[in-house]
């Protein structure tokens, strides 16, 4: 059961599910206009958005603005009529890719045989929408390169693009006066790949984007909002593990003993996992 949550003053978000990979979708509410984040992984999980936002008397999005391309994110745009959206120009040059596909079972299948698609994602989809198929890919309005502001009237929004290895073209949400930022996946590994992965170079240079950000709640899209304590933790164990994996030239089982002395006991599934993909990475360099 998917539940409507408040942040602070001006921010309300919808809780992720899992079962069909719906992300979080957040909504910053201004004096003058509103803005969504991400458009939702299907036309009903965005109007269930709406419909919960209704019951709190918070009017539809003047703006949408989508964290990256990853079908999870922009499936449900279509049903965001007269409401305008943004992205960044990678973003919208991923999505073109999009536009010829189809989006039948038949056609799922042998984009995941081709190695186009992955299983994971597919089998979301046809759980998500199962035989109503009304996928219609629709492309931002406007777009940006590097950073915009938007003034909703009392609360402003920087949207950023800082790249990651779960998507080049991610960018954040930072709720200036709410000191939230909005991470969607970006410090999520890459999931395309052959191998799940996260490499170094890409990883150091998000972490050194996001540290930038005066925050005290981040959003993580596919899990719950986090405390800075928690981020911080978070980020620590991705940049000693991307550290051991140079040092140790991507051999896991240095990389284990190092990062078990750093440590001082034995390690737990996410840091052997987190090792694992970084180990992925190094190969992939």
């Amino acid at each position: 059961m998917q539940q409507l949550k408040r942040i602070g003053n001006s921010f309300w978000y919808m809780t992720p599910l899992s079962e069909t990979d719906r992300p979080i979708l957040g909504m910053v509410v201004g004096n003058e206009m509103n803005l969504m984040i991400d458009a939702g992984n299907s036309e009903a999980h965005t109007q269930l958005f709406l419909e919960k936002l209704a019951t709190q008397d918070i009017r539809k999005p003047n703006f949408v603005v989508l964290t990256h391309w990853h079908w999870d994110h922009i499936f449900g745009m279509s049903a965001l009529k007269n409401v305008l959206s943004i992205s960044s120009i990678e973003t919208k040059k991923e999505i073109m890719k999009l536009l010829p596909y189809m989006w039948s079972d038949e056609a799922l299948d042998q984009r995941v045989q081709e190695g186009t698609e992955i299983e994971f994602c597919a089998s979301c989809i046809k759980k998500e929408f199962r035989e109503q198929r009304n996928i219609y890919i629709t492309l931002p309005l406007v777009t940006f390169d590097h950073q915009i502001e938007i003034n909703l009237g009392g609360v402003t929004c920087l949207l950023k693009h800082v790249g990651g290895d779960h998507a080049t073209d991610s960018i954040v949400v930072y709720i200036k006066e709410e000191k939230i930022l909005f991470l969607s996946d970006c410090i999520y590994p890459d999931i395309f790949s052959f191998k799940r992965n996260y490499t170094t170079k890409r990883t150091v240079e998000l972490i050194e984007q996001l540290e930038e950000f005066d925050a005290d709640t981040y959003i993580l899209s596919h899990w719950r909002p986090i405390t800075k304590e928690e981020f911080l933790q978070e980020i620590q164990m991705l940049k000693t593990i991307a550290h051991f994996t140079e040092k140790c030239k991507g051999n896991a089982e240095k990389i284990r003993f190092e990062y078990r002395q750093v440590r001082n006991r034995e390690l737990n599934e996410e840091e052997l996992e987190t090792i694992e993909y970084f180990v992925n990475g190094y190969k992939i360099d």
